[in-house]
């Protein structure tokens, strides 16, 4: 099945979702947040609201990683990767990212947010050259871009919501990481787009969440789109991305519950391109190269503590798979993430 149609049938399901919100009356108190599957699976943001006066802190770590090339959907080596031109070619990548963020209601339909993040990047490249292969690595790390935004919750009824979201990305992260290659030592030059920490660009996300519970289970979908805003410095803007997400948790204790996640998420080509890069030498210097489709999925559980000195502290943890992913020219495939959370509501 094409990845058109998946889309189109989940942006179906989402809003026949929406249509249906009203309609289920066996239950007619509000949806709840003070349970262990009040929250979305961790690795989903902004997926909930609060009350008047509510104040949450929150820590989230992300570990993604990345190793093998894939070709417009098709796995390839290194060496093919050098034979279409390449002198560098990357072998792997782990990305870490330390995220803190603050809610806070100043009414009850109105919540805002920020959050703030700290990344690490690693990558593990090859370098063909006269016939002879030599092995590498590079790094990078610092804050990334700052995160501000407001949900408005539309509807709270029949123990389902719908709420709205909206972020404004300030471009605080740098974009001139630099580190040492074979061919440059002793001196450093600068490093790829995926290895940079920042945008360079103020970018938007807009986004609908749908929430619905009984007494022991939970489910919801976010529909979210994040547009760029003209180009950086650098004379580029990373892509576009839109991202569909549904969740189905089971609250097996009034401290537990387990969570599947299914993310459809489109990323388009960045586009531009930084003059101060070269293209053929390495993949990740080559804007085709960027963007494309795939199709995650997650378990998880949240941890919640309703009672005693621990009381509205939340742990989440989420192991994430893509089942499908096809991407534009030569990348890095994703191989899995592990998103741990931890949230206190004050």
């Amino acid at each position: 099945m094409k990845l058109s149609k998946i889309i189109f049938i989940g942006i179906f399901m989402f809003l026949f979702q929406v249509v249906n919100a009203q309609k289920i009356t066996s239950q007619n108190n509000e949806w709840k947040s003070s349970r262990p599957d009040g929250h979305a699976p961790i690795s989903v943001m902004g997926d909930h609201y609060h009350k008047k006066g509510d104040l949450m802190f929150s820590y989230r770590y992300m570990n993604m990683y990345m190793k093998g090339l894939e070709q417009n959907g098709t796995t390839i080596t290194n060496d093919a990767a050098h034979d279409a031109g390449y002198m560098v070619t990357p072998l792997s990548m782990p990305m870490n990212m330390h995220m803190l963020g603050i809610m806070y209601a100043p009414t009850d339909k109105i919540t805002l947010m920020a959050m703030a993040n700290y990344i690490t990047n690693d990558m593990d490249l090859q370098m063909r050259m006269m016939g002879m292969k030599t092995k590498f690595s590079t790094a990078s790390s610092g804050f990334g871009d700052v995160k501000l935004g407001v949900l408005y919750k539309f509807i709270n009824k029949n123990r389902q919501s719908l709420h709205g979201l909206v972020n404004i990305f300030i471009p605080t992260g740098s974009l001139e990481a630099t580190d040492q290659t074979p061919m440059s030592s002793p001196n450093e030059i600068l490093l790829p787009y995926p290895m940079q920490v920042g945008s360079g660009t103020y970018d938007m996300d807009l986004g609908l969440t749908y929430l619905g519970q009984t007494n022991h289970v939970s489910w919801g979908s976010q529909l979210k789109a994040t547009y760029r805003f003209g180009s950086n410095e650098y004379d580029y803007s990373l892509g576009n991305r839109y991202s569909l997400n549904s969740w189905f948790a089971v609250k097996t204790s009034d401290w537990l519950s387990i969570s599947a996640r299914m993310e459809i998420l489109s990323v388009a080509k960045t586009n531009g391109e930084n003059p101060n890069l070269t293209p053929m030498m390495v993949t990740t210097a080559n804007t085709e190269n960027s963007g494309g489709n795939y199709i995650n999925t997650g378990l998880g559980f949240n941890i919640y503590a309703f009672k005693g000195s621990l009381k509205n502290v939340r742990f989440g943890a989420e192991y994430a798979l893509p089942i499908y992913q096809d991407l534009n020219g030569i990348q890095l495939e994703q191989k899995q993430t592990i998103t741990l959370g931890l949230q206190y509501s004050m």
